[in-house]
């Protein structure tokens, strides 16, 4: 999704609020007075005092904007995973809600954090933009937090010298047999991930220390996601929020859309 969309919303925020508010201030009361002289005159008042058009849009569709410019820019903010990388925690076609205040309040379009709530923690699923496409939305998981070594070998995390355990569950279908489901316990906290068998070059990488203000993110789908392995750390300015809820799932236009993995992001 596009950083677009919060500043348009903005200024339809402010443009459909700023019509309002010039017409109360200086053009009602001349319609007022044209109505109340029509009537004077024996002719309908309520022609006379009929609101412009743009007004009557400007105070029907200004409630409803600011509404939800204040949901989206500080308390949920609905996404939809458009990629595999995250599989199989988040697959494509996944419509996931974003908690926008768990890392603290921020202000829309500027990212300027004005309230500490909480921080990251290793083994969140965090929204936030990337250092090499930094108006995009991107999605991984935290791995590792300011001053933390990170280290892949043969696709098994060490995060500061310790190996993250890793249980196999079970190969993939077959069309693609090298590749396993596992649960991986980062933290204490327990998820599903995906590896190859064969590590792809993102399985392997030499020990990495997280700088502060900065973090460590990767994919679940370990082989084929394009994450700080490639790209670096994101700092803490450009976080958005903790992914925790998947409420629908519709991956093609023209078919139905599914509640069935409808739950909690682990």
């Amino acid at each position: 999704m596009d950083i677009n969309f919060p500043l348009i919303l903005l200024l339809l925020v402010v443009g459909t609020g700023a019509i309002w508010l010039f017409d109360a201030l200086f053009l009602a009361r001349g319609r007022r007075t044209a109505a109340a002289k029509a009537a004077g005159d024996g002719a309908h008042g309520s022609e006379a005092v009929q609101e412009p058009v743009l007004v009557e849009y400007a105070k029907s569709f200004f409630p409803v904007l600011a509404i939800v410019f204040v949901l989206r820019s500080f308390l949920v903010e609905p996404f939809q995973i458009p990629s595999a990388s995250m599989d199989p925690t988040l697959i494509e076609g996944d419509f996931i809600l974003v908690n926008k205040f768990a890392y603290g309040l921020r202000l829309p379009v500027s990212r300027t954090k004005v309230l500490g709530l909480g921080e990251p923690e290793r083994g969140d699923v965090m929204v936030f933009f990337p250092p090499h496409m930094n108006d995009t939305y991107y999605i991984k998981r935290v791995i590792g937090l300011p001053g933390d070594e990170i280290r892949v070998v043969n696709n098994t995390l060490y995060i500061n010298g310790k190996a993250a355990s890793q249980e196999l569950i079970q190969a993939l279908p077959p069309g693609n047999p090298q590749k396993e489901f596992l649960w991986e316990d980062i933290g204490g906290k327990r998820h599903l991930m995906a590896k190859n068998v064969t590590p792809s070059r993102y399985g392997n990488t030499r020990t990495i220390v997280v700088p502060a203000g900065h973090y460590f993110m990767m994919g679940d789908n370990r082989d084929n996601s394009l994450d700080s392995r490639e790209w670096g750390f994101v700092p803490e300015k450009d976080i958005v929020g903790k992914a925790f809820a998947i409420w629908m799932h519709w991956d093609k236009l023209l078919s139905l859309p599914s509640f069935e993995r409808v739950g909690g992001i682990e």
